[in-house]
């Protein structure tokens, strides 16, 4: 093989062992002493990482199925802007009830704030980010202080949220869309929906919607809400969070991704030229100047 061949095949093996080892994580860390097998979430870090902000992902699936591990090109895409990233397990549904799995991510995001010094995070700035259900959870912590201050936590710590594409910022709202939808087409209403994992309770739909806890001097971090243009029940709630937040004082944009689907916006998030990642590049850019 020629010399310049193999000059740029050690480059390229080079670099691709180093890519391969940022992308390493620190896996199965507990958040939780003598906890769940659940109770765990994964840290990964740039070499020589000190003092960089965080970012916090909260993985989706219905709250019911899903893990920490599907995060696709997300922790190069924010280890190479400099974050340190910390994906998050949590207990699911039907075994625990939403309350209970909501104060698992905060416990989480707790264990982040006192421990991410050690992995060269820095406490003060995280970004909260999660998809689907995800971001429901990231919409709900953002806003509803309750669930952090337990842990110690203070909205003050946190720079950013950025929920993708969820359809539950306003529970009470999407609960009436679906089953209206149903009613009128003359479809049976499913037997574990929206009401019935929120706890079939009007109280309960209420107080696990962001849209009820935004209120201005609250401290809310500023907001990305990202969601697939072409879908209009989530597309509705996203611009009903953002409408609520801004009517608060809260920095929001709503940014609609075209030509995507739910699973694509996700998975497409922190690629090349993918529009959302763009609108994410800008929006981070803008938090850490704050």
């Amino acid at each position: 093989m020629p010399r310049f061949s193999c000059s740029l095949l050690l480059i390229a093996c080079a670099f691709a062992t180093a890519v391969a080892s940022a992308q390493a994580p620190k896996s199965n860390i507990p958040y939780v002493e003598n906890g769940h097998a659940r109770h765990v979430l994964d840290v990964y870090s740039p070499a020589n990482a000190k003092n960089l902000p965080v970012l916090f992902w909260i993985h989706g699936g219905g709250w019911q199925q899903g893990d920490k591990t599907s995060v696709q090109s997300k922790p190069q895409w924010f280890m190479d802007k400099g974050f340190v990233c910390v994906s998050t397990n949590y207990r699911l549904l039907p075994e625990v009830d939403m309350e209970t799995l909501t104060k698992d991510v905060a416990k989480a995001l707790g264990w982040t704030q006192k421990h991410i010094v050690e992995h060269g995070g820095d406490p003060n700035r995280i970004l909260v980010a999660g998809h689907s259900a995800g971001a429901q959870l990231a919409a709900l912590l953002c806003t509803d202080e309750r669930y952090l201050k337990t842990e110690g936590v203070p909205l003050t710590s946190l720079i950013g949220c950025v929920p993708v594409d969820g359809d539950t910022y306003d529970v009470p709202a999407i609960i009436e869309t679906a089953e209206t939808r149903r009613r009128v087409h003359g479809q049976e209403q499913p037997k574990y929906g929206h009401r019935e994992k929120f706890g079939n309770d009007p109280a309960k739909h209420k107080d696990f919607s962001a849209v009820t806890h935004v209120a201005k001097g609250k401290n809310i971090p500023p907001f990305l809400i990202l969601h697939v243009a072409n879908h209009p029940d989530n597309s509705a709630q996203a611009f009903r969070l953002g409408a609520v937040l801004k009517d608060a004082g809260v920095h929001a944009k709503v940014f609609g991704a075209k030509d995507t689907d739910h699973t694509r916006i996700n998975a497409s998030l922190g690629t090349a030229d993918d529009p959302a990642t763009k609108e994410l590049d800008a929006f981070v850019a803008k938090v850490l100047k704050r």
